[in-house]
């Protein structure tokens, strides 16, 4: 894998995800999309909480201090790093998962410092990736055991992912 070209595309999405915050009107940053789903506002907590606990766990295992294991990806991991997105299929947030990071709607003066949060994890644990030893693994609630590579390759399909979720809620709002 190249990190180099993750880590451009991961600074490609987080770009994108700040230019779009200028084009949002404020009140339509919190507002429920016509037809439900999340805002604006969750779309951004959830990405950003998200890119900083995985920034978290590629860390550790940078620092090797994970507990070593054999064990690695789920079947949905595997293909997810496989077909380099998310299946196209629409998947709830774990109840589990919502229930320890919940998505709640934030201001887009919150989500300004949170880009400039993420970026700056990115920015510091970018360069200890090559210190990493391959079983030095964290775990992922859906796709199983990622290693460094894995973690800086989810961070970016995952940023990906959501830039979609936004053009989905756009969409909605114009043809409401």
């Amino acid at each position: 894998m190249n990190i180099a070209k993750e880590r451009k595309a991961i600074d490609a999405a987080l770009d994108n995800y700040r230019a779009q915050l200028d084009t949002i009107p404020e009140e339509k940053f919190t507002e429920t999309p016509p037809g439900g789903g999340w805002s604006c506002a969750e779309v951004y907590s959830h990405i950003l909480q998200a890119t900083l606990g995985s920034s978290i766990a590629l860390e550790r295992c940078c620092n090797n201090t994970c507990v070593p294991t054999k064990k690695k990806l789920t079947f949905l991991g595997m293909l997810m790093m496989t077909i380099n997105r998310f299946p196209p299929v629409r998947v709830k947030v774990p109840e589990k998962v919502n229930a320890k990071m919940p998505a709640p709607k934030i201001s887009k003066e919150d989500a300004k410092n949170l880009l400039i949060k993420c970026r700056k994890r990115i920015d510091d644990v970018t360069p200890q990736i090559k210190d990493a030893l391959p079983a030095s693994r964290h775990k992922h609630p859906r796709l199983g055991m990622l290693n460094a590579d894995q973690w800086v390759k989810f961070i970016r399909i995952h940023l990906q992912h959501h830039l979609k979720q936004l053009e989905r809620i756009k969409k909605k709002f114009k043809t409401a």
